[in-house]
């Protein structure tokens, strides 16, 4: 598979993990939007969240995002949370991911 995202998951290409369970994988954004940019998404391969069903791990994937939060301490001061939905909604890589955002306040509207 060509997707970069699945091949991070699998650590064919080299990332800074910061969490990992069987299911989900979080890694430092590339090109970080704030001072904590973690992508979040989950092992199995899903393009977008318009694929997700009861077998995607949705809650978990969540679950992890607000886990993430925690530990880069950014919980108590409040953060944003992002999941872009195909072109022309940012979506720039086809596989499911969650945008874990924090570490300075956030505008609205968002873009």
């Amino acid at each position: 598979m060509s997707c970069i995202f699945c091949k991070i998951a699998s650590k064919e290409v080299p990332s800074d993990i910061v969490y990992e369970t069987d299911t989900v994988v979080a890694f430092r954004d590339l090109n970080p939007q704030a001072p904590v940019h973690i992508l979040v998404i989950p092992r199995k391969h899903v393009s977008g969240i318009h694929e997700a069903d009861g077998g995607t791990g949705l809650e978990e994937l969540m679950l992890s995002a607000a886990e993430v939060a925690r530990r880069e301490e950014i919980e108590d001061a409040g953060y944003r949370l992002v999941i872009n939905c195909g072109r022309q909604g940012g979506q720039t890589v086809d596989h499911l991911h969650v945008h874990v955002l924090g570490g300075r306040a956030m505008s609205w509207p968002p873009g």
